[in-house]
């Protein structure tokens, strides 16, 4: 397989891998805790999806080299990248409670 087939392959999971964290955070999102002082947005994810969310946070956290003193850290700056690859940005619809479909 030559290099540009790897990265055209890493690509694909990259964005499916977003599109999933994306989709079971959607799917939770009604249910959120609320929105905290800061803007941040709440979102209880129970079992089993919570174990897939984490699976996923790992895997991402590893591809994209993310480093924190722990492994929540760790986490959070991976699940950051992924919405940022998802298109949850600071004025996404994920932010007002209301998420793209």
């Amino acid at each position: 397989m030559i290099a540009s087939e790897r990265f055209e392959r890493a690509a694909v999971l990259g964005v499916a891998v977003a599109e999933e964290a994306r989709r079971l955070l959607g799917r939770h999102l009604d249910a959120a805790g609320g929105e905290g002082g800061d803007g941040t947005v709440l979102v209880d994810v129970p079992y089993p999806d919570a174990a897939v969310v984490t699976a996923l946070l790992d895997v991402a956290a590893e591809c994209f080299g993310e480093r924190g003193d722990s492994v929540e850290e760790i986490r959070q700056a991976a699940l950051e990248t992924l919405l940022q690859l998802a298109g949850f940005d600071d004025e996404s619809q994920l932010n007002s409670g209301q998420v793209r479909r």
